[in-house]
């Protein structure tokens, strides 16, 4: 098969944002690879047109989101022990950034995934909505829930870097 001229250039501008959606849904690293290439695939085998930038952006976004949530579904994912998981347990965050990915990963997940649409994508309220099918009220709410939680969880944090500042 031959990749069309067209095709890297479409991968560019969207692994990132299609690997990060993996990841946030299946939490685990080779995973997420796998779907990732799997989105990519899906469009390689059935090339669209897309109006903007932004329009491809919101394809591959729900593509990866619905990979994901049949990949959830198998049952084989889920009574199968996969090697791939102690590998990622041992992966450690040591970056700002990198704990504040992580606690994002660790809300429910209706929260991080409108939270990692606003802030990471930098998709509006209106835009989220009809990403992902809920009223903009209804995104609104979930921000604002998710933005508590997520207070809360890196409040832990930052007691814990304040106590190992301050030597006790």
């Amino acid at each position: 098969m031959e990749i069309n001229d067209g095709f890297s250039e479409v991968y560019e501008r969207n692994v990132d944002s299609v690997y990060r959606i993996c990841l946030m849904h299946l939490r685990i690293v080779c995973d997420a690879e796998d779907a990732t290439q799997a989105v990519f695939m899906k469009y390689l085998k059935n090339p669209r047109t897309f109006s903007d930038c932004e329009h491809e952006k919101a394809w591959f976004i729900v593509a990866a989101r619905n990979h994901c949530r049949d990949m959830l579904r198998c049952w084989w994912r889920a009574k199968r022990s996969d090697i791939c998981e102690v590998a990622d347990k041992t992966v450690s965050f040591d970056t700002e950034e990198d704990i504040l990915l992580e606690k994002l990963m660790a809300l429910p997940p209706k929260y991080k995934e409108v939270l990692y649409l606003y802030y990471y994508e930098e998709y509006s309220v209106k835009e989220i909505s009809e990403l992902i099918g809920r009223n903009e009220s209804t995104i609104r709410t979930q921000l604002s829930v998710g933005r508590e939680r997520l207070k809360i969880e890196l409040g832990g944090y930052i007691n814990e870097r304040q106590t190992h500042k301050q030597g006790v």
